[in-house]
């Protein structure tokens, strides 16, 4: 298992994408920090509109992948899952995985837990405030 916060890497006032970007290792897990070789990266772009993200995340040497999702609350802390990224189940990597794990879109009907229901400003103001993280 990895994990990271995303931060904001690129926003300016007058462009209307912002980017979200975070590198995941194991030393991040909590409560145990894990010793693994495996390494990753997220990056998400909130559309100009505001009202979607696409995202990428990709692994080095993860074995045994069986998800990827966005929890809200501070990377120090376990928080409840908002978003699936990649489900678990049959999709799940047997071994060492490297490369692209998923990417694709998501929007204010795929907030799950407590962002259920909630604008997806409300997210993108989550996002912001470094709020949010990522655990595969």
């Amino acid at each position: 298992m990895i994990r990271a916060a995303l931060a904001l890497l690129a926003f300016d006032a007058n462009a209307a994408e912002m980017v979200f970007t975070a590198t995941l290792d194991g030393a991040q897990n909590v409560p145990e920090p894990i010793k693994t070789p495996a390494t990753g990266k997220v990056e998400m772009r909130v559309s100009p509109d505001g009202k979607s993200v696409a995202y990428k995340v990709t692994v080095d040497k993860l074995a045994n992948v069986s998800a990827a999702d966005l929890h809200l609350g501070p990377s120090t802390q376990n928080g409840p899952l908002v978003v699936k990224l990649w489900a678990q189940g049959g999709d799940a990597r047997k071994g060492d995985f490297s490369g692209v794990l998923v990417e694709g879109k998501f929007d204010a009907g795929d907030l799950i837990g407590p962002m259920a229901g909630s604008s997806f400003a409300d997210l993108v103001d989550e996002l912001k405030s470094g709020n949010v993280y990522v655990n595969v």
